[in-house]
C-alpha cells in the first residue's frame, strides 16, 4: 500500500453512450454514463442524486426503470437496484451494443445480431433469458425501438440501410422496409400513431409511416455529418429535433415541413441523445463533450433558449490547482475553458466566464471557440486578495498578453497586461507576489516585467544588461518565482541559466547556470528551496539564499510534466510520462514512494493540508483525487506505507469513491427524493455489519467530558462558599439519592428506634455481597443474563459526575489485609466492569462512549488492578481485544475516516 490511495474522480457529467430519461411521481430523472460507472440527475435542477459503483470495462448502453438501472459492459449486462448491483446478465458472446425497456423485459441486441430478451421481475431467480431471437448475417443492427400502440413489435435499424419490424412473442420477422441505402443512425417514435422518425449517417431525416410503408416528409441537414439524435415534441407543438455529429440541433416544424430554428454549436462535439419532456417545452440534449444542457422554447420567435446545464472540461486539463484551502480546485483545460470544481459538492462546480461569447459570437458570427481565449498554459492565483480586486493571472498558447480573472465573481478581469510592447512575444511564465499587489510576467523572447494587479499598470520590468537583448534572459523564460516578503525574484531562461533579482529595485542579484536546458521550476516559500527539471531527467534542489544546490534526485524515466512542494515542504511530488508518480523526502535526500498508473500524469497538485493529492492524465476529461494514507492511520512515520523504491502499479480513481453507494454533493448527506429511499416498513433490528463498530450517538459533551471532569470541576471550583439567603423559600425536605430520582422525607418524625433499625439493616446489607445500587444491581444481573444492553442504556443515561461518582465508589482505599481483598464485594464488582468492557469492545458497540468509560475506569482503578493478579489477566485479555478491534477498524475504514476528516476541515 502506497502513501496516495485512489479516492475518486471528478469533472465528468456524461459520455458518448444515449442517456435514459424515467419519470417516478411528479420528478423526472436521467440517467448518464461516465465511462465505467453511471450517474442520475435530478433534471428539476440537474442536481446528481445517485453515482452507481465502477464495473470493470466501459459501459456501452444504458436503460432504466424505476429504481433499477441496466448498464451494458462488453459482453455482459449489469442489474442495479438503486445502486448496489443486483445481479449480472451473461449470455452474449459479442459486444452489447443497445438496450431496449419493454415492459416488464430489457431486450438487449449485441453487434451479431442477437437479441436476447430478460425478465427483470424475481430477478434473483431469473439469470436466463426468457427469449432469443437472430437476426440475418446481412443485417447489421445499429439501433432499435418500439413503435407506441405496437404490441409485442420492435423496429430495428441497420448499417445497411434497412428496416426490420420482428414480433418478440412469436419471435418471427412481420416486414422489412426497403431503406434509403444510408446507414441508420437513430430511430423514434412519434405522438401520432404509425410514424416514426429516422435519422440517417447522410444527414437526412426521414419520416416515415410504417404501416403503409409511405414517407411523410424528408428533411436534410445544413452541415455536414450524420443524424445522431432525434426527439418529437409532445406538448402540442408539431416539432422535431434532430442532432448531427457537427454538434447543432435543428429544430424542425412538422406542420409547415420546414426548419424553424437551428442551435448552433449546442454542443463541442456530436450530440448523444435528445429528449423532449413530457408535456413540457423544454429539450434536453446530451454530447460527447462532457455536458448535458437544457433548452426551453419560451421566447416569442419560438427559439430556444439555455435553461440550464452541467458540463466538464470537453478536452483534457494542462494545468491544475488547489484553492480555498482545498475546497475548490481551479482547472485549465484544452477547450479553452477555465473552471472551477467543489471536492466538497459537484453542484457548485462551474466554468469561469469570459465575458458575453455567446452574444459576441453571434453578434460577429463567429464560432465561439474562435472568441474564446486560446488554451491556459500557465496560472498564479494568490487568495489573500480576493476580496479586492482580480486575483487570477493565466497565460494562454501563443499569447502576447496575460489576463486577470475576479474568482470572487467568477469572471474574467478588466484588466491585459501587455509585456513589452514594441516585440510582442508570447507569454510563457507567470507569477503573482505574496501580498497579492503584483504580477510578473516573462515571454518567448526573455523578457520579465512587473504589472500592479489593482490598475494594470506596468511597474517596470527586470533586464540584465550582459545580455546581447538586453532582456532578462537570451532565450524563452520557463519559471517567474516570487519570495514571500517582495525581497526576492527568481527567474529561469530555457538555456539553464537562474537568476535572482532585487524585486523593488529590479537589479540583477545573482545568477548560475545548471549546464542543462530547464523545463520547469517550482519554489517554496516557506524554506527558500528551489525545485528545477531540466532536459536530462534529474530535479535539482537549490537553495535560493546560499547559491547551491542542496539536493539531486534522479529516476524518472522519460519527459517529467510536473512537480510541486507540499505545504510544510518535506516532500517533493513529480510526474512524468513514463507513467509514474514519485514522492521525495526532501530532508533525508530520498525517494519514499513511487506508483505507476497506466495513464501518465500530466499535472498534479497537492492540498494545503496535505491530505488530498489532485492529478489530470493524457487524454482524460477529469481531474482525479488521491487520499493520503498517512495523514488517516496511526503510523507515525511513513516508511510503513512508501515503498521506497519499488514502483507499485495502481488503478486510476473511479468516479465512485467506493463500490457501494456514494451521494452526490457528499457523503454525509442522503437521496432526498423518495423513490430512491427503501420503503419497506422492516421492524428495527439490532444487527450489525460484520467487522464495523456502533457509535452511541451521544452528544460529543457528554463522553468527552468523563475524560476532562478533573479539569471541568477545578475550572467551575466556586471561588467563596455559598452565602445563606436571609428569607429562604420552602422547600419540601428531600433524601440525596445516586439514581437522581426525588425521595422526599416521611412527615413522621424519625424516632431513634427507627434509626437502630436502619443502621443494623444496612450493616447486614454491607455484610452480605448483594448490590445496594441500581448501578450495580444492573452489572449484576447483565452479568448474569449475559446480555448487557439495559446496563449500558442505563450509564448512557447518566450524566458525567454521576457516572464518575457510581465508579469511584468501588474503590477500595482501606487495603491493610491484602488476603481478604479478593472476598470483598468491590473486587467483585470491578471484576464485572472489566468482563463488560470485553463485552462490548467485542461487539463494538457503543464505541467511542465505551473508550472513554475505560479511560475514565481505569485512571480510578488502575493501581488495584496492577495488584491483583486475576484483574491483571482479564486487563490483558482486554487490551488483546481492543488492538485487534482497532487494527481490524484502521484497516478496513481508512478512506472513510479519510472523507469525514476532510469534510469536517473542510467546514463543509
Amino acid at each position: 500500500m502506497g502513501i496516495f490511495e485512489p479516492f475518486r474522480a471528478i469533472g465528468y457529467i456524461t459520455s458518448s453512450v444515449p442517456f435514459s430519461v424515467q419519470r417516478l411521481g411528479t420528478e423526472t430523472f436521467v440517467t448518464v454514463s461516465v465511462g465505467k460507472s453511471w450517474q442520475i440527475y435530478n433534471c428539476a435542477k440537474l442536481n446528481l442524486v445517485v453515482v452507481g459503483p465502477q464495473l470493470p470495462k466501459k459501459i456501452r448502453a444504458l436503460a432504466s426503470y424505476r429504481d433499477y438501472t441496466f448498464a451494458a459492459y462488453g459482453n455482459h449486462i449489469a442489474v442495479f437496484k438503486r445502486a448496489h448491483q443486483a445481479a449480472t446478465w451473461s449470455r452474449h458472446n459479442a459486444k452489447v451494443n443497445q438496450l431496449l425497456l419493454f415492459g416488464e423485459h430489457i431486450l438487449s441486441v449485441d453487434v451479431n445480431g442477437n437479441i436476447f430478451i430478460w425478465a427483470f421481475k424475481g430477478i434473483d431467480q431469473n439469470l436466463a433469458p426468457v427469449g432469443h431471437i437472430l437476426l440475418e448475417e446481412n443485417f447489421t443492427p445499429s439501433c432499435i425501438m418500439h413503435p407506441d400502440t405496437y404490441l409485442n413489435k420492435v423496429l430495428l435499424g441497420s448499417q445497411e440501410g434497412s428496416l426490420q419490424l420482428w414480433n418478440i412473442s412469436t419471435k418471427k420477422k412481420l416486414y422489412e422496409f426497403k431503406g434509403w441505402k444510408s446507414s441508420i443512425c437513430c430511430c423514434v417514435s412519434s405522438p401520432a400513431l404509425d410514424v416514426v422518425a429516422v435519422g440517417c449517417a447522410d444527414g437526412q431525416i426521414h419520416v416515415h409511416n410504417i404501416r403503409y410503408d409511405e414517407e411523410l416528409v424528408t428533411f436534410t441537414h445544413s452541415t455536414r455529418g450524420s443524424v445522431t439524435a432525434l426527439s418529437f415534441s409532445t406538448d402540442g407543438q408539431p416539432l422535431l429535433a434532430s442532432g448531427g455529429s457537427s454538434g447543432v440541433v435543428s429544430i424542425w416544424n412538422l406542420e409547415k415541413r420546414r426548419l424553424q430554428s437551428v442551435i448552433k454549436e449546442a454542443h463541442d462535439s456530436s450530440i448523444v441523445s435528445l429528449h423532449f419532456f413530457a408535456n413540457e417545452p423544454v429539450l434536453m440534449s446530451s454530447s460527447a463533450d462532457n455536458s448535458v444542457k437544457m433548452w426551453i422554447f419560451d421566447t416569442s420567435d419560438g427559439d430556444p433558449r439555455l435553461l440550464r446545464f452541467r458540463s466538464g472540461h470537453s478536452a483534457p486539463p494542462l494545468c491544475i490547482r488547489f484553492y480555498a484551502n482545498g475546497r475548490h480546485i481551479l482547472s485549465a483545460g484544452q477547450d479553452r475553458a477555465f473552471r472551477l470544481f467543489s471536492v466538497i459538492q459537484d453542484q457548485q462546480s462551474r466554468e469561469l466566464s469570459q465575458r458575453h461569447v455567446s452574444k459576441r459570437a453571434k453578434k460577429l458570427r463567429l464560432k465561439e471557440e474562435e472568441i474564446k481565449l486560446k488554451p491556459v498554459i500557465a496560472f498564479d492565483v494568490a487568495e489573500i486578495r480576493e476580496r479586492d480586486w482580480c486575483n487570477v493571472v493565466t497565460c494562454h498558447k501563443d499569447t502576447a498578453q496575460a489576463y486577470v480573472w475576479r474568482l470572487q465573481n467568477f469572471v474574467l478581469g478588466e484588466h491585459i497586461l501587455k509585456p513589452c510592447p514594441e516585440n510582442k512575444m508570447p507569454v510563457k511564465a507567470c507569477a503573482i507576489s505574496a501580498c497579492g499587489n503584483f504580477a510578473v510576467l516573462g515571454t518567448a523572447g526573455g523578457w520579465i516585467e512587473r504589472f500592479n494587479l489593482q490598475s494594470g499598470i506596468s511597474r517596470g520590468s527586470y533586464m540584465d544588461l550582459s545580455e546581447r537583448s538586453s532582456c532578462a534572459h537570451d532565450g524563452e523564460v520557463v519559471g517567474i518565482a516570487c519570495d514571500s516578503t517582495n525581497t526576492l525574484l527568481i527567474s529561469a531562461g530555457y538555456h539553464g541559466d537562474i537568476k535572482v533579482w532585487d524585486f523593488k529595485g529590479r537589479e540583477l542579484k545573482s545568477k548560475w547556470e545548471i549546464g542543462s536546458p530547464v523545463v520547469k521550476i517550482v519554489f517554496h516559500r516557506s524554506n527558500g528551496l528551489l525545485a528545477t527539471v531540466t532536459d536530462d531527467l534529474v530535479i535539482r534542489l537549490f537553495d535560493v539564499v546560499a547559491l547551491r544546490m542542496v539536493r539531486k534526485f534522479e529516476g524518472h524515466t522519460d519527459r517529467i510534466t510536473d512537480i510541486c512542494f507540499s505545504e510544510d515542504g518535506k516532500w517533493l511530488l513529480s510526474s512524468s510520462m513514463d507513467g509514474s508518480l514519485r514522492i521525495w523526502d526532501v530532508i533525508f535526500a530520498r525517494q519514499i514512494d513511487a506508483i505507476h498508473v497506466d495513464v501518465s500524469i500530466t499535472a498534479l497538485s497537492l492540498s494545503p493540508n496535505m491530505d488530498v493529492l489532485a492529478t489530470a492524465h493524457v487524454d482524460q476529461n477529469g481531474v482525479y483525487l488521491w487520499v493520503n494514507q498517512a495523514m488517516f492511520s496511526g503510523a507515525s512515520t511513513v516508511d510503513s506505507y512508501g515503498s521506497g523504491k519499488e514502483i507499485v502499479s495502481v488503478q486510476l480513481p473511479s468516479v465512485s469513491s467506493t463500490e457501494a453507494y456514494q451521494d452526490s454533493n457528499s457523503s454525509k448527506s442522503t437521496v432526498n427524493h423518495s423513490h430512491f429511499k427503501d420503503t419497506s416498513h422492516s421492524p428495527h433490528v439490532h444487527q450489525q455489519i460484520p467487522d464495523l463498530v456502533t457509535l452511541s450517538l451521544l452528544p460529543k459533551s457528554q463522553w468527552q467530558s468523563l475524560i476532562n471532569l478533573d479539569i471541568i470541576k477545578a475550572r467551575n471550583k466556586p471561588i467563596e462558599p455559598p452565602k445563606k439567603p436571609e428569607k429562604a423559600p420552602f422547600f419540601l425536605p428531600s433524601i440525596p439519592s445516586l439514581s437522581g430520582e426525588i425521595l422526599f422525607t416521611p412527615s413522621e418524625p424519625a424516632t431513634e428506634e427507627k434509626d437502630t433499625q436502619a443502621d443494623e439493616l444496612e450493616k447486614s446489607r454491607r455484610k452480605s455481597d448483594l448490590p445496594t445500587s441500581q448501578f450495580l444491581q444492573l452489572l449484576q444481573s447483565s452479568a448474569e443474563m449475559k446480555n448487557f444492553s439495559a446496563f449500558t442504556d442505563y450509564i448512557k443515561s447518566l450524566s458525567s459526575s454521576t457516572l464518575d461518582m457510581e465508579l469511584r465508589m468501588l474503590q477500595i482505599i482501606d487495603d491493610d489485609d491484602e488476603q481478604e481483598l479478593d472476598k470483598r464485594p468491590e473486587m467483585y464488582s470491578i471484576e464485572l466492569l472489566l468482563d463488560y468492557f470485553i463485552h462490548e469492545i467485542s461487539c463494538r458497540n457503543n464505541f467511542e462512549f465505551i473508550q472513554a468509560v475505560i479511560r475514565l475506569f481505569l485512571k480510578i482503578h488502575g493501581e488495584t488492578i496492577r495488584c491483583q493478579s486475576k484483574l491483571q489477566d482479564k486487563a490483558q485479555k482486554l487490551l488483546e481485544i481492543q488492538c485487534e478491534v482497532w487494527q481490524r477498524v484502521d484497516r478496513l475504514f481508512q478512506s472513510a475516516r479519510c472523507m469525514v476528516t476532510f469534510l469536517s476541515n473542510s467546514q463543509f
